[in-house]
C-alpha cells in the first residue's frame, strides 16, 4: 500500500527501502496481498475522499507486475502445515486479526522469501516466535 500510493504515511520510507534493495531482488505478491492491495485502494476508509473503482485498483496492481523486480507467487504446497503451525499459539484465542499475520508468516516462510512490514504488532510477534524472515519496513 505504501509503494502504490504516494501520500501513504509510509511511502517515502518505503520507496527509501526498494532503492537499496540489491538490483537482483524481487517483490512479491501472494494471493493475500493481492487481495490486501484491491480491498484497500477500493476502501473509503483507508482513501479518505478519494477511493479508487475496481478497475482503477486492478490498474494499479497490473502496473505493479509490468516492473520485472515484481512477481505474484502461487500459493506454496506446504502452506497449510505452516499456517497452522503459526496459528497455534493462538488457538485458545478469538484474534481475527492474526488470522492474516500468521498466513503472511506461513507463505514467506513457504516461499522462501522475506517478510517486509510496516505493522510493529505483526513484526515483534515474528520476531519473538523465531521467524527469522521478517524485517520492519
Amino acid at each position: 500500500m505504501a509503494l502504490s500510493v504516494a501520500d501513504h504515511s509510509h511511502s517515502d520510507d518505503a520507496w527509501r527501502w526498494v532503492k537499496i534493495l540489491p538490483a537482483d531482488a524481487r517483490l512479491v505478491f501472494s494471493r493475500f496481498t493481492q487481495l490486501g492491495l484491491l480491498r484497500l485502494l477500493t476502501n473509503s476508509a483507508v482513501m479518505g475522499s478519494r477511493p479508487l473503482t475496481l478497475r482503477q485498483a486492478w490498474k494499479i496492481y497490473d502496473r505493479w507486475l509490468e516492473d520485472p523486480r515484481i512477481e505474484f507467487y502461487p500459493e506454496p504446497r506446504n502452506l497449510d502445515a505452516g499456517f497452522r503451525q503459526a496459528t497455534e499459539p493462538f488457538a485458545a484465542k478469538a484474534t481475527s486479526k492474526r488470522v492474516g499475520d500468521c498466513w503472511l508468516l506461513a507463505f514467506s516462510a513457504g516461499a522462501s522469501a522475506t517478510l517486509a512490514t510496516f505493522d510493529q504488532a505483526l513484526y515483534d510477534y515474528a520476531r519473538k516466535s523465531g521467524h527469522a524472515s521478517v524485517i520492519p519496513g
